[in-house]
């Protein structure tokens, strides 16, 4: 019995005295940033997609909420595919973990996927022949 109550004691004064070292790097550690993911891809999950070249993707979920997918390398024909089918198996969620496949073309690997502000705005004609009329 003596020797449990010393373990016992042993152990709550090592405990002890790891708790203030713990608490220093709690505080200097960063938050981690919720992951961002599309549930229910294949139930329309996704409402839009837009390229940017053949280096990632903006995706729209049905919330209306941007997200991008940088990928792992070039994804040759991306910038002119008109469909892409995404791989979000096995759970059905688009996530860093995802892919598309380019029909004819093969399949192209997230890099990473992030909550983003969407593709940039297109530029209207309009604004094109005004800046010109100016120059």
């Amino acid at each position: 019995m003596n020797k449990i109550v010393k373990a016992a004691a042993a152990g709550l004064l090592t405990a002890a005295a790891f708790a203030p070292v713990s608490g220093v790097l709690a505080a200097n550690q960063q938050p981690t940033p919720a992951r961002a993911s599309i549930p229910f891809v294949n139930f329309g999950g996704i409402r839009d997609w837009q390229a940017d070249g053949d280096k990632g993707l903006w995706v729209e979920d049905a919330h209306r909420q941007w997200f991008y997918a940088s990928l792992v390398g070039p994804c040759v024909g991306l910038d002119f595919a008109y469909s892409i089918v995404f791989d979000a198996q096995p759970m059905d969620t688009l996530d860093r973990f995802s892919s598309v496949i380019l029909p004819g073309w093969g399949r192209c690997y997230f890099g990473s996927f992030s909550v983003s502000e969407g593709p940039p705005a297109k530029r209207s004609p309009d604004a094109d022949d005004s800046a010109a009329a100016q120059g």
